[in-house]
């Protein structure tokens, strides 16, 4: 398993570059949250294993981690001066990407990247996980997986 933060680092950095190329809007708290349990999701379903550890909670405004709002709490747009974060850049690089998280990290950037927070809020609102956990509850593992390999991965 990657570390969560990591993982964001991840996506930080790929937004950066998007916001640089594309013009594309600075990545939120809320869209990173969305995109992890796309992640994780996807990861459990194609693989039958986590990508990170930590829980992914039903929330109001939909899946979140825990740790990463309290490190993002108060701030809206999360990717910053990336010059000034050199750990973001290691953590983008220590994730090859023809590795295993690597392509589903690429794949879901390329599926719900150009998604805004509110879409991506409620996409996940009309998904079984979210739907199925009890507000505040942990969404399982069993009903990621189960929902992912019959909705998502199409295998």
């Amino acid at each position: 398993m990657t570390d969560v933060f990591k993982i964001v680092n991840w996506f930080r950095v790929t937004s950066n570059a998007d916001m640089r190329t594309i013009k594309a809007d600075e990545l939120t708290q809320m869209k990173v949250m969305k995109l992890l349990y796309y992640v994780q999701g996807t990861y459990l379903a194609v693989h039958g294993e986590k990508a990170f550890s930590n829980d992914i909670i039903a929330w109001k405004f939909g899946p979140v981690v825990r740790e990463v709002h309290e490190k993002y709490s108060g701030q809206r747009g999360i990717v910053g001066n990336l010059s000034e974060d050199p750990q973001a850049i290691a953590d983008y690089t220590s994730i090859p990407s023809d590795s295993d998280l690597g392509i589903i990290l690429k794949a879901v950037w390329q599926a719900f990247g150009d998604m805004s927070a509110t879409e991506l809020m409620q996409q996940t609102h009309t998904e079984r996980p979210w739907q199925e956990t009890v507000p505040n509850g942990v969404i399982t593992s069993e009903l990621m997986t189960a929902f992912f390999k019959a909705e998502v991965v199409l295998q």
